[in-house]
């Protein structure tokens, strides 16, 4: 793991330079997405380099992490809608080539095939990954076997509640998810973590110093050999 810290202005301009040079080396590059405040500052600036030329989407597919069950990509709080709002439609990425779970198709053999879709496209290049107070990568929360596939599963009313912020109320908040597994996560040739905010400094301290284990997924991410962490001062606090 190679840990970056500055302020949050500063890291998402370090992480857009990473899809800068990957998308030079590779311009049909297989990027995976993530949603949550925490990349916003990091889809501004790819959003500006892309406007400024400075980067192209045109070639690349992306596949994202997760949606929420019961949600489709037209409800204002889907993952999908997040994504179209918030980069797809500010880059030239063709929106044919943008791949986010079924909310609506909750199948096992659907959310499977999502894992035959990124093997089919030739891997995920790049796998952009916020991080939950409770360790969660993706919505895979505490106790996910590390060996799993893109999944439905049972958010944990840590989860829940720290998510309500973007609905009117709890209780909107849906109970499940379609994410893709650790495995999933690990597959990918390189992965970008990126944590704001004091909240996280106790998680990332177990994430990167602590003991590797299902109890904390994202410490799994000690076991990847290309993996670049972007903290803001607060989130490294305890580092």
């Amino acid at each position: 793991m190679r840990v970056f810290i500055d302020t949050p202005e500063k890291i998402a301009e370090m992480a857009a330079q990473k899809y800068v040079d990957l998308l030079r080396r590779k311009p049909n590059a297989i990027l995976g997405g993530a949603t949550g405040s925490t990349p916003l500052g990091l889809y501004a600036q790819l959003a500006k380099l892309c406007s400024e030329g400075k980067v192209s989407f045109k070639d690349a597919t992306s596949f994202n992490l997760d949606e929420y069950v019961g949600l489709d990509g037209t409800h204002d709080q889907s993952y999908r809608y997040f994504m179209n709002e918030n980069l797809f439609k500010h880059i030239d990425i063709p929106i044919e080539r943008t791949f986010v779970p079924s909310g609506i198709d909750t199948d096992p053999a659907t959310a499977a095939a999502y894992d035959e879709a990124i093997k089919a496209a030739g891997g995920i290049d790049m796998q952009l990954l916020g991080i939950g107070n409770n360790g969660h990568i993706g919505f895979n929360e505490p106790g996910t076997p590390f060996g799993s596939i893109t999944h439905m599963v049972e958010l944990t009313e840590s989860t829940r509640t720290a998510n309500a912020r973007f609905f009117n109320s709890i209780d909107e908040v849906p109970t499940h998810a379609v994410t893709m597994g650790i495995k999933t996560v690990m597959n990918a040739r390189s992965i970008i973590l990126m944590a704001i905010g004091k909240a996280k400094a106790e998680i990332i301290k177990a994430t990167i110093q602590g003991e590797v284990t299902p109890q904390v997924p994202a410490s799994v991410l000690q076991l990847h050999p290309d993996v670049d962490v972007f903290l803001d001062y607060e989130a490294a606090a305890l580092l």
